[in-house]
């Protein structure tokens, strides 16, 4: 047993009675990076979110802090009662620890595309379907509202999680607004050279992605690759947005 399924077993014991468990993310869609991707999680509660459940879930995840990967481990809790609308807030352990947040229309069509299935019945059978034109109006207003005013923070972008989840949700928002599809990181790096993407930048996040040794390293590199990037994606989100609104 590899230790991310160590991992999702003792998760799931923890749990009381969980009605379904479900993968997105890498670990739905493939091309799972072991110590690099997130374990992107979806739990279905039988009963409401009250107190006592804020604290068991709190509980659950402070037993699982030593436990190798434990801090890529990330899951929303949903109740049946709360399955519906995407602008609705979940409780969720992430980074952690606690607090609220939506699941979006992307991760909604994740899971009824590719979830994988933990514990419990199929997404299918519970969670309700996203339309097209939903997942479309959310990427571009990501792109617009989050992720265009982003790029102009340049103190964010000498860091490796910046650059790499700019360029692969732009190269992922590309394609799902051109061909209606939801593509994997390894489909997304491959695609942005195509998009026009700085070659020697996507170099370095596929290397660092798949366990590569860098080419270029150093507070120099870092400096000019925060530059690159950002001269890139401001202008691509921006025909993105302007093509697509």
């Amino acid at each position: 047993m590899n230790r991310t399924d160590a991992l999702l077993d003792r998760f799931l014991a923890a749990l009381s009675s969980p009605l379904a468990v479900w993968a997105h993310g890498s670990l739905g869609g493939g091309d799972y990076q072991e110590g690099r991707s997130d374990l992107d999680l979806i739990a279905v509660l039988p009963e409401p979110i009250t107190a006592r459940t804020v604290w068991e879930v709190a509980v659950v995840h402070a037993r699982l802090r030593e436990e190798p990967l434990a801090g890529l481990l990330h899951c929303t809790y949903l109740t049946p009662a709360t399955v519906a609308g995407s602008d609705r807030r979940h409780l969720t352990w992430a980074h952690g620890r606690l607090f609220r947040r939506t699941v979006t229309p992307v991760t909604r069509r994740e899971l009824h595309t590719f979830g994988r299935v933990l514990h419990g019945g199929a997404p299918a059978e519970s969670l309700p379907p996203v339309t097209d034109l939903e997942v479309e109006a959310f990427v571009v207003r990501d792109q617009r509202d989050f992720w265009r005013p982003t790029v102009e923070k340049a103190r964010l972008w000498t860091q490796d999680v910046w650059v790499d989840l700019g360029l692969t949700t732009f190269a992922r928002a590309a394609v799902t607004l051109r061909e209606g599809r939801l593509i994997s990181k390894r489909e997304a790096l491959e695609e942005l050279p195509r998009l026009g993407a700085p070659v020697d930048v996507v170099d370095d996040v596929q290397r660092r992605r798949y366990g590569l040794p860098p080419v270029f390293t150093g507070e120099e590199w870092r400096v000019r690759r925060s530059a690159l990037t950002r001269g890139y994606l401001g202008p691509a989100i921006d025909g993105l947005v302007e093509k697509y609104s």
